[in-house]
């Protein structure tokens, strides 16, 4: 096994890890909603998602507040059978949060973001950003395609990991043909 391997190893198993995470919660609370940081809480997904510890790669922590996932109450007439039900969200979370730091850094585009905490009232993800202008990602083979103007705006368009979710384009193939381009565009065509 490699380094990372044993990384997410010990995370999921040893309970000193789960108190130090309580630790940070306790810590994260009192900063900013959006915090710029100098290294991944998670290293391993961190480098899974395409993080380098290089020069125009740029780590940020943000905090969102949870629920609005329930319905509202009728408050008059008749109640209907589906009054309890949950109320399906256009987008997630994490997606929310990618767009919320890429109007915070404006001259710096989501990579991706993987979460890092949560505890009864806030979610915290961390989000990976690059700076397209830096000469030290147009030099990276991996990472170049970003420094081209068509990938301006992504999170605000649903091209990263999280919003290509909530747009339902994570699987391919057999089964998936109306979901592209869009599910909504599939509904609306004339047939």
């Amino acid at each position: 096994m490699g380094v990372y391997k044993y990384l997410q190893k010990i995370k999921r198993s040893r309970e000193d890890i789960q108190f130090l995470q309580k630790q940070r919660e306790i810590q994260w609370r009192k900063e900013r909603a959006i915090q710029r940081i100098e290294r991944p809480t998670n290293l391993a997904t961190a480098k899974r998602l395409g993080y380098k510890a290089k020069q125009g790669i740029i780590l940020a922590r943000i905090r969102i507040l949870r629920g609005g996932k329930k319905r509202p109450d009728i408050k008059k007439g008749r109640r209907s059978r589906n009054r309890g039900q949950r109320l399906v969200m256009g987008k997630n979370y994490q997606a929310v949060c990618e767009e919320r730091v890429s109007k915070h850094f404006v001259n710096l585009e989501v990579l991706n973001s993987y979460k890092v905490g949560q505890d009864g009232k806030h979610y915290w993800y961390e989000i990976i950003l690059l700076n397209p202008q830096h000469a030290s990602l147009k030099n990276d083979k991996e990472l170049s395609w970003i420094t081209t103007g068509k990938h301006r705006g992504r999170a605000h368009r649903g091209k990263t990991s999280a919003g290509r979710k909530g747009r339902g384009l994570r699987g391919k193939g057999k089964g998936y043909e109306k979901a592209r381009p869009s599910v909504r565009a599939n509904k609306r065509r004339i047939k």
